[in-house]
This record gives C-alpha cells, sequence and structure tokens, in this order.
C-alpha cells in the first residue's frame, strides 16, 4: 500500500507543525485506545492528549485525529473488517531502517494507548503485548541494518498489525470512564488554557512525555 491511499501522507502534513511524537506512534497511541473504548469527540481527544502533557494538536490534526479513530472503530469491531487494519507506517518506498524505526514507534504508541485503559489482559494477550515491546524495544544506528532484513520485518509487521485485531472484541468502555480523567469535565477548559488566562500558576517542573520517556529512538 503506498503513502497516498494508507494515509501516511496525509497524516505527515497534518501533523507537521506537531513534533511531540511521530504520526506513527500517536496512530498506535490512537488504535491501542481504540481496542477498548469507543471513538471520543475532538474534546475527548483534547483532554486525552492535554492529560498526558502532549501539546495542543493543530485543528487539521486534531479532526484527523477524530475521524481515524472514529473509522479504526467501526473497522475492529467487525471480524472480517477486522483483518484488514493496517498500521501507519511508510511504504516499501522508504529505506527499511525508516520503516522499522515507524513500527517500532507505532508499538509503543499501540501499548501506551491501551495501557491507559486499564483493561483486564488474558494470557495470551499478555504474551502478545510482551512481544509486542520487544519490537518497540529495537534499537538501530543510522546506518545500521536491521537483522533479516525485508523478511523480518514483513514478519514484525504482520505481528504488530494482529494485535488490535486480537484486542478489538472486548466490550468498550467511554473515554470519560478512563481513570486517567476520571472525574474530569470533559468540555472543560485545559490546564493550558487556563494557565494561557492567569487562572493556575505556571508549572515548574519540566513537563515529561509519556510516550517517549523511556523508548528512544
Amino acid at each position: 500500500m503506498n503513502d497516498n491511499i494508507s494515509g501516511w501522507n496525509t497524516w505527515c502534513k497534518a501533523f507537521d507543525e506537531w513534533t511531540d511524537v511521530s504520526v506513527s506512534e500517536i496512530h498506535g497511541f490512537m488504535t491501542g485506545l481504540m481496542t477498548a473504548c469507543e471513538a471520543p469527540d475532538e474534546q475527548g481527544w483534547a483532554t486525552v492528549l492535554n492529560e498526558l502533557s502532549f501539546s495542543p494538536l493543530p485543528d487539521e490534526a486534531l479532526t484527523l485525529l477524530t475521524e481515524e479513530a472514529e473509522d479504526t472503530v467501526f473497522q475492529l469491531k467487525d471480524k472480517d473488517d477486522a483483518y484488514s487494519y493496517t498500521p501507519l507506517v511508510p511504504d516499501d518506498e522508504h529505506d527499511l531502517y525508516e520503516r522499522v524505526m515507524a513500527l517500532k514507534q507505532w508499538s509503543n504508541g499501540f501499548m501506551t494507548g491501551f495501557g491507559i485503559t486499564d483493561c483486564r489482559l488474558t494470557a495470551e494477550e499478555n504474551e502478545m503485548l510482551t512481544d509486542l515491546a520487544k519490537i518497540g524495544g529495537i534499537r538501530l544506528e543510522d546506518d545500521e541494518e536491521y537483522e533479516g532484513g525485508e523478511e523480518s520485518y514483513l514478519y514484525i509487521y504482520e505481528f504488530a498489525r494482529m494485535v488490535p485485531v486480537s484486542f478489538a472484541t472486548r466490550q468498550r468502555k467511554t473515554v470519560k470512564d478512563l481513570a486517567l480523567i476520571a472525574g474530569l469535565s470533559m468540555d472543560a477548559k485545559t490546564t493550558k488554557e487556563l494557565q494561557a488566562e492567569g487562572k493556575l500558576p505556571k508549572p515548574i517542573p519540566p513537563v515529561v512525555n509519556v510516550m517517549n520517556q523511556n523508548n528512544p529512538s
């Protein structure tokens, strides 16, 4: 699937000015969350990302994320449609290194997104996440070849692709019920908005990027 069909080019353009994490990682995060939750509206996404200390998304990116989440939930709820799900990574016209790193980032994003849902895991699901974590832990230098080459990449890509398919049959909760934002009004102003209005003090400690703090590329 090429970059135009997969949506890679569309996502890169929409998220061009937002550099907190890569488009693959935010797509993985969205997917992990959507295997256990119903798709929130734009304000719901803004609230979730704010609570994870991300900077606000550009309007185009927020709309794209919201629409993609709705499509992903719809797709994963149907067993037949679920098998056509694909992680957002660049196509095979890109260097293997770039594709491996994108899949690594997608995997870390998925684990973060699913992790905040507080869902119980079956033994099989726990094993799958353990293996997905190994993909998320891949380390390569810019000029280093990925062991196993294209064949190995296709294997781990297919494994990663099947994780959300396998996780998607559980009963979904609403985002507002997540422990992360329980008790917050979904239409309330974000911390950053209140700070900008001078109603809250500026934070002294540096903001920690939750997704990437343990996952250097």
